[in-house]
């Protein structure tokens, strides 16, 4: 049975922000608020977290393709090939906010996105996501909570998405209500700007 532990975005307790950091460490899987929907994540070095999250989806983890949930832009040439200035300035401009941004993944990916050509990169507008991401050391991986609902397509009442995940994950964290609009999905992996999905963020960020 999940924990359920409420942190205020607007300052974040660093106490549970640590609990929920040290639940990542040990394997854990962790529901937590971003800028846009509330996302499923685990820690990106966690080979059977990342399994564990993969068959909730009903997906292999070799075709799974999951955001990595990033605090800034200074880890990124720990994942991302060499990208020109053009490239650079657009993330620069768009981040934090609510984009995905694919882009050229390099030889350093962890061994489960070793055979990945891109990777999705997210640099969330909200301080709950980029504390953990701080405290834990290195990205979550990450991927949206969806509803089964024909009208919904995400659930934004954390209470609500307790109760249907409380069996599945180790905790979740309500973060107040959450977007019901996902993330925008720009492909920069080519050099030219490509968008792949509209959603929260401006397009004419480009």
């Amino acid at each position: 049975m999940a924990e359920f532990i409420k942190i205020y975005e607007e300052n974040p307790n660093p106490k549970e922000i640590k609990r929920v950091v040290d639940v990542l460490r040990k394997g854990g899987l962790v529901i937590y608020p971003t800028d846009t929907v509330y996302g499923l994540g685990c820690d990106i070095t966690n080979s059977r977290a990342l399994e564990k999250i993969a068959r909730i989806k009903g997906i292999k983890l070799a075709k799974a393709n999951f955001s990595f949930i990033c605090a800034d832009l200074s880890n990124l040439s720990d994942y991302v090939r060499q990208i020109d200035t053009a490239t650079f300035k657009i993330l620069k401009r768009a981040l934090p906010g609510p984009y995905t941004f694919i882009l050229p993944g390099n030889t350093n990916l962890p061994k489960d996105f070793k055979k990945k050509k891109t990777v999705g990169i997210r640099v969330p507008a909200n301080a709950i996501a980029q504390a953990l991401v701080e405290g834990l050391g290195n990205p979550i991986v990450s991927t949206s909570i969806h509803d089964e609902d024909d009208l919904l397509e995400y659930t934004t009442d954390p209470e609500l998405i307790f109760e249907k995940w409380e069996n599945l994950v180790d905790i979740v964290i309500d973060g107040g209500y959450g977007d019901n609009v996902a993330s925008t999905v720009i492909d920069l992996s080519d050099g030219e700007p490509q968008v792949i999905r509209e959603g929260k963020g401006d397009i004419d960020i480009l």
